[in-house]
């Protein structure tokens, strides 16, 4: 119990304190006018309060993910709260804050551009096909899976199930962002804290106490910690869907302090909630072998129903349910509201089209593959999400990197956890069942290889740009 509670207390002095220092490295000013009063257009560009706007953007990056992810990470044990806390406030926040605050300087760029502009046109090209990829893929994942629950609680069958959600994600994708978005999903943002306060507090009224630190890796499967665990706990850690979505909120805010409680706020919020049902699956089964039979009976969303139903009765079966069905529908139409701007943003360089055509006309090449990628198995589809994520969060650490470097700026608050994701991502691919399969010691070779080839780049750039700082007003 000590364990969990010290790592609630430090993530929330996390944010008090380490968002002030991130905050005053980038170097806010609110006498600039933000993007959301220069380009107003009615539809991306609009002001937004800081409180909304940050419901938003935890919405966007939580969904189902510090959830079903948490749950997942917890069969490792207490090592998954060691995790949760350090990713969050050293790589995470800061990951999520830089997105958007970057995107609010460059008047609202989209991830791919940002690359681009900070680490070239060939990094950019690459990772404007990988996020968009990540994105149909966020999409179509979270999309089966709520389809699938509707079909067995309603009368509705899984394609007339599968049509509803993507009538709304087309609504959601294409209409101003204050006319769908702006409504519901502070609303769904309060029944995802409710959900996972009330689940908070109940633990400490179960029957097991939940355990306290230890190092030893405790999964059942004998599966490593490093680096699989920085890949099942994403959300609530690091993710890299987060620097997809925080563009859409930097359009939206009306000052750049607003930033430190929409980015890095949101990002520990979300922190918190993946602890909270971390802790709820190492204790509620009474311990990680009880877990791991409950997911293999009934899958991490009956799980997540069971501990509801059993701690907060008939409210918690409703917010479960509501869990279950909304918060990934919710996930997967930003997903694809992203993706449409990502497209927009990229034709946009090849001549002037009219607003309405181009959004119209953008939101048909993600709309349709995510529709049809939700006929394969959801759990394949999620197999390929989880590296794929995190190498986009290692890019942007890096983007993020190279900006302070250029600015001589205090660019280790990005750099360390940049080098960290990397050699997660290097290592991780070469062992994993949806990379080569190699064994664990040359997976870690391999992964090896990569970190000192990114060291050698890395050295390269100190060197050329540490001595010859490019002022923060040009590199705008």
């Amino acid at each position: 119990m000590a364990t969990f509670l010290l790592s609630v207390v430090l993530l929330i002095a996390g944010y008090f304190i380490y968002s002030k220092v991130v905050e005053r490295v980038f170097g806010i000013d609110d006498a600039r006018i933000t993007p959301a009063f220069t380009k107003t257009d009615g539809l991306d560009y609009m002001p937004m309060s800081w409180w909304k706007a940050s419901l938003i953007q935890l919405l966007n990056i939580a969904g189902l993910g510090p959830i079903f992810g948490a749950i997942m990470g917890a069969l490792y044990g207490p090592v998954a709260f060691i995790w949760i806390v350090i990713g969050c406030l050293f790589a995470g926040a800061v990951h999520d804050y830089f997105s958007g605050m970057l995107s609010i300087k460059h008047g609202g760029e989209q991830y791919p551009t940002l690359v681009g502009r900070y680490l070239g046109k060939t990094v950019k090209t690459v990772i404007n096909i990988v996020s968009i990829i990540l994105m149909i893929l966020v999409a179509a994942a979270f999309t089966a899976g709520p389809a699938q629950l509707v079909e067995q609680l309603t009368p509705l069958s899984y394609s007339s199930s599968l049509l509803l959600i993507f009538v709304y994600f087309v609504l959601a994708a294409v209409l101003p962002i204050n006319k769908l978005i702006g409504k519901i999903y502070p609303i769904f943002g309060f029944i995802l804290i409710i959900m996972a306060v009330s689940i908070g507090f109940a633990l400490f009224f179960m029957d097991h106490s939940i355990p306290n630190l230890t190092f030893e890796n405790l999964h059942p499967g004998e599966i490593p910690v490093w680096p699989l665990l920085m890949v099942t706990i994403s959300c609530g850690a690091i993710s890299g869907f987060h620097s997809t979505q925080s563009p859409i909120l930097a359009r939206t805010l009306k000052k750049e302090s607003d930033g430190r409680k929409v980015f890095f706020g949101a990002m520990v919020a979300e922190g918190i909630i993946a602890l909270i049902w971390a802790a709820a699956g190492m204790t509620f089964f009474g311990g990680t072998d009880g877990l791991q039979g409950a997911l293999a009976e009934g899958g991490t969303a009956g799980v997540v129903n069971e501990i509801s139903k059993t701690t907060l009765g008939q409210f918690g079966g409703i917010l479960a349910i509501l869990g279950v069905i909304i918060l990934p529908i919710t996930t997967g139409d930003t997903a694809l509201r992203s993706s449409r701007m990502m497209l927009v943003e990229l034709v946009s360089k090849f001549g002037n089209f009219d607003s309405k055509i181009k959004t119209a006309l953008m939101t048909i090449p993600v709309v349709v593959p995510t529709y049809l990628l939700t006929q394969m198995d959801y759990t394949f589809l999620w197999r390929y999400v989880g590296w794929t994520n995190q190498v986009v969060a290692t890019v942007m650490l890096w983007t993020a990197a190279m900006f302070l470097l250029k600015n001589g700026k205090f660019h280790w608050i990005s750099t360390v956890p940049a080098f960290f994701m990397t050699a997660v991502t290097g290592s991780y691919i070469f062992y994993a069942p949806e990379g080569f399969q190699l064994s664990y010691q040359t997976s870690m070779i391999c992964g090896a290889f990569i970190f000192i080839a990114v060291f050698i780049w890395f050295l390269i750039q100190l060197k050329r740009h540490k001595s010859n700082p490019i002022p923060i007003e040009k590199a705008a």
